[in-house]
């Protein structure tokens, strides 16, 4: 080989090598976006999260195939508020819509700045919802979507009546099969630009009626529900005050809210080993559903161009600290829900991330995939560089709250703060009735330590953080947590 050849060639390679390098830093093609949503699904109800008995081969392919968020949180542990928050990246606070029974959400959900609806409006998607919108009664189409197909308030699971694109529609069939059947068909179609898809199932809410297929599953498993000690409620002041009878939800009677009648069990046992085992059968059809969107978009060969998150709005009480068909409580069965996420391009197979990640985050790390400038000031992170480094630097704590509604007043309004190690529960309206929980030694939540004289600089410290939480949140909702007693209130059971 002459010089002259060597030059070339070389020459050559680092023109190709530049190439290569100038594809890779140019931007990658806006995804499509396939967002599911269960309702009520714990982070323990999945086979991939641990579950001894639960059937969910999809569901764990998802997380085969891509990350598994496992320390994935609600920062309001009830269904419209946290829907609220997927959708903008906004604390409750925030976004205002923050509990189920105010008549105004109907009016709220319609100026919100949903992600789908941005990524209509900046970045050329088409845009559907189908399913449960739950952020007030009316069905009506929200700004934003292309395709709607909703139901007025929870829905039925049995021939329900729907809205499609403004026309309402009596049909036949099981709620959660409907859903992924619309769902289906909108992915059928020829797309000439990205697609963001908002699939909300009704599934696993109350009242767990599943369908037809699944009535024997799991007929003979046995369902184990937590033990709850003697003394386990002795520090929970809030939940175990006597409230008087004036308190007690007289709906009737209540200015600007009733509760929406449950859909009836048709008969079906309500102890809690038929709840449970009935809710894990209506898991069932929606990790079938997963499996249907998976197949069809491999069918079409977008697969890998589509992120797939399945996740849930909160989470649900199997009888821990007693309570159950619940999840208003600041405890982790309430708060903790399943987060996974599917796209290669970013996730690597089998990726396990144990960082607090929270509902508020999809919003930003949506935006960062689909190349969408910054928007109105976010309360979420972007997992993006926690995916590409999972050494970045990370929150350490995080707020979540409740605000009391008036058909529920035994849950009062709840600020508080979580570390990987320790809880901290400031309920405004109760004098002396915090609590802080230990959670590296006592992950159950069974002993309030706060009045531990060991924990008082714990107590100080999470103190100081939840101020720092609602001061960098804007929560306007005035709070005094540095100075209140600490002392447990007397005559708590």
């Amino acid at each position: 080989m002459t010089i002259n050849q060597s030059v070339f060639g070389l020459l050559l390679f680092v023109l190709v090598a530049s190439q290569v390098v100038a594809l890779a830093d140019e931007p990658r093609k806006p995804p499509n976006i396939v967002f599911i949503i269960a309702d009520d699904l714990r982070f323990d109800l999945l086979g991939c999260n641990g579950h001894p008995h639960a059937l969910t081969p999809y569901i764990d392919r998802l997380a085969r195939e891509g990350a598994n968020f496992t320390n994935c949180f609600a920062t309001t542990s009830l269904c419209s508020p946290s829907r609220a928050s997927f959708l903008t990246g906004l604390y409750p606070h925030n976004h205002r819509i923050i509990n189920n029974d105010a008549q105004g959400l109907d009016v709220v959900s319609h100026r919100l700045m949903t992600f789908p609806r941005v990524l209509r409006e900046e970045a050329d998607y088409h845009t559907a919802f189908i399913g449960k919108w739950h952020m007030g009664f009316d069905d009506t189409r929200r700004p934003g979507f292309d395709h709607w197909i909703s139901f007025k308030g929870q829905g039925q699971f049995i021939d329900p009546v729907v809205n499609v694109n403004g026309q309402r529609q009596q049909t036949n069939g099981y709620l959660t099969d409907l859903i992924t059947k619309w769902g289906e068909e909108f992915l059928l179609q020829d797309f000439d630009r990205p697609f963001c898809l908002y699939l909300s199932h009704e599934a696993v809410h109350a009242p767990f009626l599943p369908a037809a297929r699944h009535e024997h599953r799991y007929a003979d498993v046995p369902v184990d529900t937590p033990s709850v000690a003697p003394d386990a409620l002795r520090g929970k002041f809030a939940l175990t005050r006597p409230l008087p009878e004036s308190a007690l939800p007289n709906w009737f009677n209540l200015a600007d809210a009733s509760p929406e009648p449950g859909e009836p069990r048709r008969g079906r046992p309500n102890d809690l080993e038929s709840l449970v085992r009935d809710q894990l059968r209506c898991l069932a059809a929606v990790d079938e559903g997963v499996g249907r969107v998976y197949d069809v978009l491999k069918r079409k060969g977008i697969l890998d161009e589509t992120v797939i998150v399945l996740t849930s709005d909160q989470g649900y009480l199997h009888g821990e600290h007693g309570l159950y068909r619940d999840k208003r409580w600041p405890y982790d069965p309430c708060l903790r829900i399943p987060f996974l996420l599917r796209y290669p391009p970013l996730a690597a197979p089998q990726t396990s991330v144990a960082n607090m990640v929270l509902n508020i985050d999809i919003l930003p790390t949506i935006f960062d995939l689909a190349h969408v400038p910054d928007q109105a000031r976010v309360d979420g992170m972007s997992l993006v560089p926690l995916l590409r480094d999972p050494d970045t630097p990370w929150r350490e704590s995080f707020l979540f709250e409740y605000f009391v509604e008036k058909v529920t007043p035994r849950c009062p309004t709840y600020f508080a703060v979580r570390t990987q190690d320790w809880k901290y529960i400031h309920y405004p309206g109760l004098q002396g009735m915090d609590e802080l929980y230990h959670l590296g030694d006592d992950p159950d939540e069974h002993t309030n330590c706060i009045a531990d004289p060991n924990c008082q600089e714990a107590l100080t410290h999470m103190r100081a953080e939840l101020a720092r939480l609602n001061r960098k949140t804007r929560n306007p909702f005035p709070m005094d947590v540095a100075t209140r007693d600490s002392e447990p209130a007397r005559g708590g059971k």
